[in-house]
């Protein structure tokens, strides 16, 4: 979470972040300088920047940031954003926390419309309560019996 990064947020996510990273920063100083893509149909502008608003066909706006140099992108929350990206073939690596409580029926992270794809474990951990961390990053395609 030290390196550079740009986000790449949802409506509701962003409008839940807004106005509280700004007044936060000494937690996670990069959040801030990070440049904001927001997928929104209905929002244009914000006032916690840099922003970029991305309407219409998100999925082809995603590809073209993601041919463009620059930081990594980061999505946190997001659930329906990510769901496109997800269909769309255009989530190259997955940082996933586990933690050991339920919350009711929640929100399937691979639902309808998830594309098949194999991953490789590049980290994983536990912490001290509990909380399993883990990476994964694009490993080709699926291939039946390599499991």
């Amino acid at each position: 979470m030290n390196m550079p990064f740009d986000l790449l947020l949802g409506r509701k996510t962003y409008e839940i972040w807004a106005p509280y990273w700004p007044q936060h920063a000494d937690i996670w100083p990069r959040v801030n300088a990070a440049t904001k893509y927001v997928a929104s149909h209905t929002m244009t502008s914000g006032a916690w920047r840099p922003v970029v608003f991305l309407g219409g066909d998100i999925a082809a706006k995603v590809s073209e940031l993601k041919q463009q140099p620059g930081p990594d992108l980061h999505v946190y929350g997001s659930g329906n954003l990510l769901q496109t990206l997800i269909k769309h073939d255009l989530v190259d690596a997955y940082w996933l926390k586990i933690y050991p409580v339920t919350l009711g029926g929640g929100k399937r992270l691979f639902a309808e419309g998830a594309i098949p794809a194999a991953f490789k474990l590049t980290e994983s951990q536990v912490s001290p309560t509990g909380v399993i961390i883990v990476s994964y990053e694009r490993a080709g395609a699926v291939v039946a019996g390599r499991l």
